[in-house]
């Protein structure tokens, strides 16, 4: 087995950020470079004020950074220093060509392993920690192979499944780690390698090894069954509402059965996040490429079920408010893909802020952790956007309270608690009536808003207004 005495960490996201910080603090006699060709970013990663929110991460940082842990864009020198080099770039969905908005676009893995390939000039146990569709190491492999210094390599899967908002406790306390890597002597070596890293704090029996296509594909399957589940609930809460069912307390019954289990059946306004709706897409292009049609369709239609979800909410908006919303202030609260993080790919705020602009309202937005600039940025890069004018109507405050004032209707987006404290009465009295509020979270205490005098809308509840 390769002692690792160094590790280079080619990507200073929020994968690559967290899990180096925390490999770092639980190896304290590994030196870890995390490189990243955006100075910015990686200029962040020096101070206090870091590029990503996490609960944790910060403290984290602090105990290792500048012992152990370092942060810099000199990727060849860390390669070149590396026993070890782990892959953590960005794998996100085509916008072009074969597999447009389905396949993954590979071209910065490929990127990554040829640059590799270019500067390495000793032998290297190569990882993957972006999310890849089934096959990807052995593309590495054969770019990897064609090195033209000499150098052996060892690609290994090591996909994380972290969850933003959790990502420290995640790391510290996970519920598995996955290695997966060639059955060779060569390749169990390497698997050994890396699991020797993780069992300084993870005990031996959550390290499991596998294949490395098991690995690949287990990555891709976890975050289809997670959010396959929230799909079903969703479509349950449409049920919910016409019927009179609530539907928390649909979930609550049925995960009370051990078989099924509690966890991912909360109804919302629909799943966000880097991974999910990538990992699916992934997943179909996958089933359709290898002649599967059925079971592409099958789980397409999760992705399907989360469209509808999203346009649901913000069209039951525009329904409630008499069917027209032109001119109306509109308050959204949290622009978040979820709490306790400012990553906000594929939230589901800006794709009803977008349905809503484009029916002319006045959408004003608050979230904590999620800076103005980011939220402009986001609506730009939508395809589906009508015109760019709409954009004038959004506007981003830094006070909740200045958002809702004179607002005909509030939309809870993100589950932040903070949300749950607030002066609801001063709200209630410094909007305009009938004071709406849709709960896209079902945090909120319908009840006692009701009681202040709202008109109250949940996420699969019976309207008693």
């Amino acid at each position: 087995m390769k002692v690792v005495k160094n590790i280079c960490c080619i990507g200073a996201g929020y994968v690559g950020g967290p899990t180096m910080a925390v490999i770092a603090l639980k190896n304290p006699h590994i030196k870890i470079n995390v490189v990243d060709i955006n100075p910015e970013r990686i200029a962040a990663w020096n101070t206090d004020d870091l590029p990503i929110y996490e609960p944790g991460l910060l403290e984290v940082v602090k105990l290792a950074r500048g012992k152990n842990l370092f942060y810099n864009t000199d990727i060849d020198s860390a390669i070149k220093e590396a026993d070890m080099v782990f892959m953590s770039v960005n794998t996100p969905t085509k916008t072009y060509g074969v597999g447009k908005g389905r396949a993954a676009d590979l071209k910065y893995i490929e990127l990554c392993a040829r640059q590799i390939a270019r500067v390495a000039l000793s032998d290297k146990i190569v990882v993957e920690k972006s999310t890849l569709p089934v096959r990807t190491a052995e593309s590495i492999k054969a770019i990897l192979a064609e090195s033209s210094n000499g150098v052996k390599f060892q690609v290994l899967s090591n996909p994380e499944f972290l969850a933003e908002g959790t990502a420290i406790n995640d790391l510290l306390n996970p519920d598995r780690v996955l290695i997966g890597g060639d059955q060779t002597s060569e390749g169990l070596d390497a698997i050994e390698s890396l699991t020797s890293i993780y069992a300084s704090w993870v005990p031996r029996e959550k390290i499991i090894q596998t294949k490395l296509w098991s690995s690949e594909l287990s990555k891709l399957t976890a975050n289809a069954f997670l959010a396959q589940r929230i799909s079903s609930i969703n479509s349950l809460s449409a049920l919910c509402e016409v019927t009179g069912a609530d539907v928390d307390e649909v979930a609550f019954a049925i995960g009370s059965d051990t078989r099924i289990g509690s966890k991912f059946l909360k109804a919302s306004v629909g799943f966000g996040g880097s991974c999910f709706q990538k990992d699916i897409l992934n997943l179909v292009y996958l089933c359709e490429f290898f002649g599967l049609p059925e079971v592409a369709a099958y789980w397409d239609q999760v992705i399907i079920m989360n469209d509808y979800q999203k346009r649901r909410f913000a069209n039951n908006i525009i329904q409630t408010l008499f069917n027209t919303i032109s001119g109306k202030k509109i308050a959204l609260l949290g622009w978040a893909f979820k709490k306790d993080t400012n990553d906000t790919r594929e939230s589901p705020a800006i794709y009803v802020t977008d349905h809503l602009l484009t029916d002319m309202a006045n959408v004003w937005v608050y979230d904590p952790k999620v800076p103005a600039k980011k939220m402009y940025d986001d609506l730009d890069y939508l395809e589906t956007r009508e015109s760019d004018k709409n954009r004038e109507l959004l506007k981003v405050v830094a006070d909740p309270y200045e958002a809702c004032k004179n607002a005909h209707a509030i939309a809870v987006i993100t589950e932040w608690d903070e949300f749950k404290d607030y002066d609801w009465q001063k709200i209630y009295d410094n909007m305009l009536k009938p004071a709406f509020i849709f709960d896209g979270r079902n945090i909120l205490n319908q009840n006692k808003l009701e009681r202040i005098g709202f008109k109250f809308y949940g996420i699969g509840k019976s309207f008693n207004n």
